[in-house]
């Protein structure tokens, strides 16, 4: 009996320290790896100042040269590594546990923190989950006309006047996403929404000076405004206690198990997410199209065989989720339009753990900056990239 404890003692202790010892070697590999090459530039600073000294592609582009596709630096105060392969952008964006999106903390106490963008995990899917569901066809298909009357009626306002062309599009993409989240309720709600929402835009990229007079603390009143609006609204529909299809309508669902909080930080998120990236694309199409007259020719042919072939079908004129499907040029202008823009130059994720990647080390902490603009431009990735 006592020989029997005395091996089982001898086989954990023996255990214990191979596992120690393959612990230990798993470790010092792991910081054994080298750093991606690169600069780190000076301290503190690093090379903040180069980049925003001179045109960030050419930046970006000198280093890809010099260091290859994966290279370190030191910008906005904070250790990053670059990256411009498809693959390693890939590997970083889709690996959630090892990399998370990060923010600065004003942008956090702004939109909310409950917000998706500052999530990762189960929590982070539960509302990606929820949102891709109000934006599949099946939701959208419904609300076409509504769109279609939207871009109409934008169209109308702008005749025999001097626009700015982005801000037009800025307007009709906030009222097409208040459309998307609110449906038919925006429309009691959109002037009040419109107003704190664009006082919170000019804050966002404020300096965070909560003082009175200042953009922050206008925005952060904004910002407080626009929760007790959301409040009214979600108050108002659990009295009416109907299905609603729209993106409140998903968050408000029961089993999303979303508080009044994280409702209105998803939501106020989701329209800052939307507004100006979308009217930014929007924008560039409009100028490419203007550019490649040729382009701009077979998109309007297509989209008069459209409307001709509903006349001759005996369809109504007005425009159906059907009808997209058709317009394949359309479709492949908007594509190529993404690609050439590049409306996000590069995103910020943060590694959650020390990330081995092709050799290298990615230490813990270090921000990861997929670098979209230099993959969507590289010759190694699209034939003549710079021809749109």
């Amino acid at each position: 009996m006592e020989l029997s404890i005395m091996l089982c003692f001898f086989t954990s202790i023996l255990f214990i320290v191979l596992f120690r010892i393959f612990i230990k070697s798993f470790v010092s590999k792991r910081h054994d790896l080298p750093l991606p090459p690169g600069s780190m530039g000076w301290p503190y600073i690093g090379e903040t100042f180069q980049l925003y000294s001179q045109d960030p592609n050419v930046f970006f582009a000198s280093k890809i040269k010099r260091y290859g596709s994966m290279f370190k630096s030191h910008i906005l105060g904070c250790p990053c590594v670059m990256i411009s392969s498809p693959e390693a952008a890939k590997f970083v964006l889709n690996k959630a546990q090892l990399f998370k999106p990060t923010f600065p903390a004003s942008k956090e106490r702004m939109l909310g923190k409950q917000a998706i963008f500052f999530h990762q995990g189960e929590y982070h899917a539960n509302l990606r989950r929820l949102v891709l569901r109000t934006f599949m066809p099946v939701a959208i298909r419904n609300i076409v006309p509504d769109i279609e009357s939207i871009a109409e009626d934008s169209l109308k306002s702008m005749e025999g006047r001097l626009i700015t062309t982005f801000l037009e599009m800025k307007t009709f993409t906030f009222n097409v996403a208040l459309l998307s989240i609110f449906g038919k309720d925006e429309i009691h709600y959109r002037e009040q929404l419109k107003q704190c929402y664009y006082t919170l835009e000019k804050g966002y990229n404020s300096m965070p000076i909560n003082l009175p007079g200042t953009l922050f603390h206008k925005a952060m009143k904004a910002r407080k405004e626009l929760a007790q609006i959301l409040a009214q609204i979600i108050s108002s529909r659990r009295e009416k206690k109907e299905e609603y299809k729209d993106l409140l309508g998903s968050f408000m669902d029961e089993k999303s198990g979303l508080s009044d909080e994280q409702i209105a930080n998803n939501v106020i998120g989701v329209i800052f997410a939307t507004r100006d990236t979308t009217a930014s694309v929007l924008t560039w199409i409009v100028k490419y199209l203007g550019e490649n007259i040729s382009a701009l020719e077979s998109v309007i042919e297509e989209q008069e065989s459209i409307l001709k072939s509903k006349e001759e079908n005996g369809e109504e004129k007005g425009l159906n989720w059907e009808d997209t499907k058709k317009m394949v040029i359309t479709s492949r202008v908007i594509q190529e339009t993404l690609r050439v823009a590049s409306i996000l130059s590069f995103t910020f994720r943060e590694a959650v753990e020390d990330v081995e990647y092709q050799g290298y080390l990615i230490p813990k902490g270090w921000k990861v900056l997929p670098l979209f603009r230099n993959i969507h431009h590289s010759p190694n990735n699209f034939k003549d990239p710079e021809k749109v």
